[in-house]
């Protein structure tokens, strides 16, 4: 067995994927790596006092659904993930996250709680299942959400294995959404979080029932303002950080700029719904199913009306813009279907949201050989291959799945 061994303070990269930026007190905390695969999850974290692993990602949600992990009286260890081989260049400050700066603000919550405090080095991981992902599936005209496979491939899934196979029970997250015990016993269902400004029930559309079992998301039942006050009365400097914003990877917020960077030129055509061409592209990689803004076409339309991106095909590195019409849709096929509970019998009367802050929509679902498919009650418009689909009863989450076809 591999004993990982506490260092001095002061952050620094080691040969394992597990460092610590401050003593570790008592030899009660010393974490041991299990070899092999990590144990099959138990229907429930044990009750009473519970060995907690709380993701700490330098800013103030995360540090507040620590300290109350602590207040509840369970037994806390802070965690920083390490998701870049070079850390400055992801955002910092409003940005993002996942910097040195991050890293540092988590630390010093950490010592304000007087929890002991590591950095788990995943930027590997991170790289081949977020990153990489993003841009194959940008390269096949497909629009993803990154947040999403963050939650399903690292946090839920790299970082809970690691923390049950260290032997903990659950991991703390400063996610907005609300888990609830199922009347009968049946589990614990995701409902969506109080504040729906901060709402954060769809990017955690992807977890299964196992999932949920070891999941604790404190900050659910309270409005953002309400945080940000107990941040500053508990003595964190986070108190008043800026939130972070849109995808932490693509340091400068040029999501076309990052793909070029990374596909190269492919340049094609942009042509109408006849085929007749209007204008030229550098690559389909910098366009999404709705797209209006930025289309790179001098001629209007007939009857001056905008146009929207209605199709793109990597392929043939074409992409067909039409009317706001031509957008509406009807009926949405998921593949890879995930679900926070029982997989439902027959079709389900549901609401559908298709965006992290989008409407949710009056929807029939049904999965129907491996697939999720989905009967909207009224159109919906400009939704994309790639987009996650979260099915909705009510507040609560039933699952998701990955927007492969629309009609």
């Amino acid at each position: 067995m591999q004993q990982i061994v506490p260092v001095a303070a002061g952050i620094r990269r080691s040969g394992g994927d597990l460092i610590t930026t401050r003593p570790v007190p008592g030899p009660g905390y010393a974490l041991r790596a299990m070899s092999g695969a990590p144990p099959p999850f138990s229907s429930h974290p044990p009750a009473g006092r519970l060995r907690v692993l709380a993701a700490m990602s330098g800013g103030v949600d995360s540090a507040v659904a620590a300290a109350r992990a602590v207040d509840a009286g369970h037994d806390v260890t802070g965690v920083h993930l390490a998701l870049s081989t070079n850390p400055q260049s992801f955002r910092s400050g409003a940005r993002g996250c996942c910097t040195l700066e991050d890293a540092r603000d988590a630390r010093r919550a950490a010592d304000v709680l007087g929890i002991p405090f590591y950095v788990w080095d995943l930027a590997e991981r991170f790289r081949q299942d977020v990153v990489e992902d993003f841009v194959a599936e940008y390269a096949a005209g497909r629009t993803p959400n990154p947040c999403l496979g963050c939650n399903e491939k690292i946090k839920f899934s790299a970082v809970l294995d690691k923390a049950v196979a260290l032997g903990f029970d659950a991991v703390c997250t400063g996610h907005y959404a609300r888990l609830v015990e199922a009347a009968g016993g049946g589990g614990r269902e995701l409902h969506r979080a109080v504040d729906p400004g901060k709402d954060q029930s769809y990017v955690l559309g992807v977890l299964t029932a196992d999932q949920l079992d070891r999941a604790m998301f404190p900050l659910g039942d309270t409005p953002k303002p309400a945080v940000r006050a107990e941040a500053a009365e508990r003595g964190l400097a986070v108190a008043a950080k800026p939130d972070s914003h849109d995808i932490c990877f693509i340091a400068d917020g040029d999501t076309a700029g990052f793909l070029a960077g990374q596909l190269g030129p492919a340049p094609g055509s942009i042509v109408d719904e006849s085929g007749a061409v209007l204008g030229s592209h550098a690559g389909t990689y910098g366009y999404t199913i709705g797209q209006r803004k930025r289309l790179g076409i001098a001629t209007p339309a007939p009857d001056g009306r905008p146009r929207y991106v209605l199709g793109i095909s990597p392929v043939n590195r074409t992409v067909t813009v039409g009317p706001a019409a031509a957008l509406a849709v009807s009926e949405l096929t998921g593949i890879r279907p995930r679900w926070c509970g029982p997989v439902p019998i027959g079709p389900v009367e549901c609401l559908v949201q298709v965006r992290a802050h989008g409407d949710p929509l009056p929807a029939v679902a049904e999965q129907v050989d491996g697939e999720l498919r989905i009967r909207l009650r009224v159109a919906a418009h400009g939704i994309a291959p790639g987009q996650a689909a979260v099915l909705y009863a009510g507040t609560r989450v039933l699952g998701s799945a990955t927007i492969d076809r629309t009609a």
